[in-house]
């Protein structure tokens, strides 16, 4: 039987200081239209395999909510089947929430958002426009401009001149890049929050440099009307042993200001040990080059920048414990230090990787043999033969914004969760074949397309990477799409047309949410003087 909360029970959840696993099981483009403050994607399409890293702890209080439709129970019973216990979903989904008064958020990592403009008002974080920095370039003024995203994000646009350094990177990289102290520093991302929350990172950290957030980032220049540069690969180096020095001293500075626990391997033992009444999280917060090239078994990596803007990526239980690891301490500190004040209760492993089994292996998603087996599959070359002779319909489950790069021609776009909704409108064909970019998610589809269709239903063995690497001929765009696209949010620039207009809403929701935090009054963040 489905459990159901009521709003109002729910939102004493909120506050009564017990673990919470609150989850949005729509796709994440539906949520970002309309979700309440904590809640954590996890789209029901791949909910198998988020569960077991988002919530670790089968006896986690959860509670699911959707807009509607059913997909909160779907979830429920998927979760009781993998053995979680105290599984609710919410009563009414968001328009019950918004029927009880309280307050719906748009956007995607909305709690982080939030906090960098909590902390830019709150600490009073320096900026500096556009224009101003361009003056500053022009008189060749002396500056470093460091771009605090990663690389990927980084290479499609970047301020001129900019150099990428990593949130968590900033107090270990910039004594290398500005060892004079009158060289003013400038930190940037794509919008507003790794731009404050770099910056303040440094002036936390106690660099004698002027430390400055470029106001908007890389969008804000774009609205300046300046052109950005795109495809670069400018990296900072990996600190030399003098900058590790100072890096060390900033990470010190920080901690002790922000109260950053420290714990040993006895303590993490034991936390380990109770995991099975409280949830732990231990994150690897390296680089990803520097974490793929070794590092500790059943670990995930969680680049401490993106941890800041993102924790929702890794960490689905409000309440739970966090640890964190890295080599040195220092990146692991400084991440740290902003977890405390977003109210989490964090802990920096004083040992680091020391007494870890390391592995080059990236953790498994989902339990162990999932999405491995199907009862029917058909190989690439198979597919091809059928498709010259017109007997196949294709559903492609990929993300959408991974079917628009590249998909199995004639492929039809859908999401697994809503099959029973898109397959009536796609006709028969003497064999259904699904695939998906591993063909995971298309393995477990296949059980639930069966029981909607009398056509005979194949999964592509090894998915569209494997038609792909048989040498057949990928298709592009976005021409033949079953259901909405809501499976994603788009950034602004990521849009085909109305760009600019894009850009300027999103900053101006960046700036209201912290208006809206205060009217919803469950923020956990905390003040340090």
């Amino acid at each position: 039987m489905t459990k159901y909360v009521t709003a109002i029970e729910l939102k004493a959840m909120l506050s009564d200081g017990g673990e919470l696993a609150l989850l949005d099981v729509r796709e994440e483009g539906a949520h970002s239209q309309s979700h309440l403050f904590y809640t954590v994607p996890m789209p029901l399409s791949i909910l198998e395999l988020l569960a077991g890293s988002l919530v670790p702890r089968l006896g986690t209080r959860v509670v699911l909510v959707d807009a509607g439709g059913g997909f909160a129970e779907r979830a429920a019973a998927k979760l009781a089947d993998m053995g979680y216990s105290d599984v609710a979903c919410l009563e009414g989904g968001i328009a019950g929430w918004e029927a009880a008064g309280y307050v719906l958020f748009s956007g995607v990592h909305v709690p982080c958002k939030a906090f960098g403009e909590y902390v830019e008002h709150h600490y009073g974080t320096p900026h500096i426009k556009a224009e101003a920095l361009q003056a500053m370039r022009d008189g060749g003024e002396d500056l470093v401009i460091l771009d605090s995203r990663p690389m990927d994000e980084y290479q499609v646009m970047n301020i001129p001149d900019g150099i990428d350094c990593p949130g968590a990177e900033l107090a270990c990289r910039v004594h290398d890049l500005a060892p004079d102290p009158n060289t003013t520093v400038v930190v940037n991302c794509a919008g507003r929050t790794r731009s404050i929350i770099g910056a303040q990172s440094l002036i936390n950290a106690g660099i004698p440099n002027p430390v400055m957030a470029l106001e908007n980032g890389t969008m804000g220049w774009h609205l300046a009307g300046y052109q950005l540069e795109r495809g670069q690969t400018r990296m900072a180096p990996r600190p030399s042993e003098a900058a590790q020095a100072k890096a060390q001293a900033c990470a010190e500075t920080a901690g002790s200001r922000f109260e950053v626990p420290r714990i040993d391997r006895a303590t993490l033992s034991q936390w380990q040990a109770e995991a099975d009444q409280r949830s732990l999280y231990i994150l690897d917060v390296r680089d990803p080059a520097e974490y793929a090239a070794g590092h500790p078994v059943g670990v995930a990596n969680a680049p401490g920048g993106q941890l800041v803007q993102g924790i929702d990526q890794w960490v689905g239980t409000l309440g739970a414990r966090v640890v964190l690891v890295d080599d040195t301490g220092v990146r692991a500190t400084m991440t740290a230090s902003w977890l405390v004040q977003m109210g989490w209760d964090v802990a920096v492993l004083e040992s680091g990787l020391d007494g870890f089994e390391m592995t080059t292996e990236a953790p498994r998603q989902g339990p162990e043999g999932i999405g491995q087996v199907a009862k029917n599959e058909i190989s690439p070359d198979d597919l091809a033969a059928r498709m010259a002779a017109d007997e196949v319909l294709v559903i492609d489950l990929a993300p959408s914004r991974v079917h628009d790069k590249g998909h199995v021609p004639g492929a039809w776009w859908a999401v697994r969760a809503r099959l029973a909704d898109s397959m009536p409108k796609l006709g028969q064909k003497e064999l259904l074949v699904l695939t998906s970019p591993d063909a995971i998610v298309a393995r477990l589809a296949a059980p639930e397309a069966s029981l909607l269709t009398a056509m005979p239903v194949a999964v592509l063995a090894g998915g569209t990477a494997a038609w792909r690497a048989a040498g057949h001929d990928l298709e592009q765009g976005l021409e033949r799409l079953a259901d909405e696209r809501d499976d994603t949010w788009l950034k602004p620039y990521d849009h085909a047309g109305g760009v600019e207009d894009r850009m300027r809403a999103y900053l101006t929701w960046e700036v209201d949410l912290l208006q809206d935090i205060e009217r919803d009054g469950d923020h956990r963040f905390r003040l340090f003087t």
